[in-house]
């Protein structure tokens, strides 16, 4: 009985040490203005780290074609137009393959499709769970871009999701 209790307590000192530490990885939040090759404004992107490990991505977005539309992060942090290539691949740990459908997927910056009213704006937050402040803040950034199709959660390698349409580098706020 003894053994369970000083089991059960070396956990929760585990848990409360890891909780104190999640906290102390918690940074300021992430943010980028998204445009078009065109300059053409569509918003922001922000991304904050929680205490908890996971971070909340928040979309804040207007001027979008009606319907549904793919919204990813991206592995490098540049958005050069007009076709954003730039950005490279979809944000992903290794062993991560595209897509909440496969087995090893999916990757930290797939997010669900994005469904935009007939007013082209839309606002909603996601969870993250594995995006942490060292995944985006690598050498090299990271992205978030608007794809102008439909994300089918398993092609490979990003999800038939269509032209990159719109993008923006998340940063540090100033």
């Amino acid at each position: 009985m003894s053994d369970r209790i000083l089991s059960a307590g070396l956990a929760v000192l585990m848990l409360s040490a890891g909780a104190v530490g999640a906290q102390e990885a918690a940074t300021d939040s992430l943010t980028a203005q998204v445009t078009a090759a065109d300059g053409t404004d569509h918003g922001t992107v922000t991304v904050q780290p929680t205490a908890s490990g996971y971070s909340t991505v928040t979309l804040d977005l207007q001027g979008l074609p009606p319907g549904q539309v793919a919204v990813h992060l991206h592995e490098t942090g540049a958005c050069e137009g007009p076709t954003f290539e730039s950005a490279g691949g979809h944000l992903a740990l290794e062993g991560q393959e595209h897509g909440v459908m496969v087995e090893s997927g999916p990757h930290v910056g797939d997010l669900p499709n994005l469904h935009v009213p007939e007013s082209g704006e839309a606002m909603v937050e996601h969870f993250a769970p594995e995006l942490t402040a060292e995944v985006m803040n690598d050498d090299d950034g990271t992205a978030f871009v608007i794809h102008g199709g439909t994300d089918d959660y398993e092609s490979q390698p990003s999800g038939d999701a269509g032209d990159r349409i719109a993008c923006g580098v998340l940063a540090a706020a100033q």
